[in-house]
């Protein structure tokens, strides 16, 4: 990870980020039925703490936080140009240098043959300019997204509780790499 400039400065959040495999843009308002067309099979959600997130209702909230949170993205398949899923960077740290990754997710016909090493690399590139640290939260039932963090390197730091929207504590696992590593 040590091929690019660093930068002193906040946090900036891309116009969008590409490579040879993703595009991702921001999400916008009117991107979400297509959106919730992707988040509706609750294949999706399984192993997630909020197991309910393929309803309307509760994808709403969802949505609607990754909107304000004006650092959410859609990611667009560039070999069919089909959408994907969406991540999001968030909870930047000015002081330690640090922000998370995470709400990500995908349609099941891309799970497994490299597409999230692809957006998550493009993303670690982009922050790494400004930051010295990136975290993932976890659910601690999400099997599935522990193994996907791993992979990329990172490595479990602490257990700690995350509200869901309502659905009250969550056991969570927080990941981290570091830009030195």
């Amino acid at each position: 990870m040590a091929n690019f400039i660093r930068m002193n400065q906040q946090f900036i959040t891309p116009i969008q980020l590409e490579n040879e495999r993703v595009l991702l843009l921001p999400l916008h308002e009117s991107d979400f039925d297509a959106l919730y067309t992707v988040a509706s099979d609750p294949r999706i959600w399984e192993q997630h703490p909020q197991t309910d997130r393929w309803k309307a209702e509760v994808f709403r909230i969802f949505f609607e936080s990754a909107i304000e949170s004006r650092s959410a993205f859609k990611i667009i398949d560039k070999a069919t140009g089909a959408l994907a899923g969406s991540t999001r960077f968030y909870d930047y740290n000015v002081q330690n240098r640090s922000i998370f990754i995470g709400y990500t997710f995908y349609a099941v016909h891309y799970w497994g043959i490299g597409f999230n090493p692809s957006v998550k690399k493009l993303m670690l590139a982009h922050a790494f300019q400004y930051v010295d640290t990136i975290y993932f939260q976890v659910g601690s039932t999400n099997f599935r997204s522990q193994k996907a963090v791993e992979k990329l390197g990172a490595r479990k730091v602490a257990e700690t509780s995350v509200e869901y929207h309502g659905d009250g504590l969550k056991s969570n696992f927080t990941y981290e790499i570091r830009y030195h590593e």
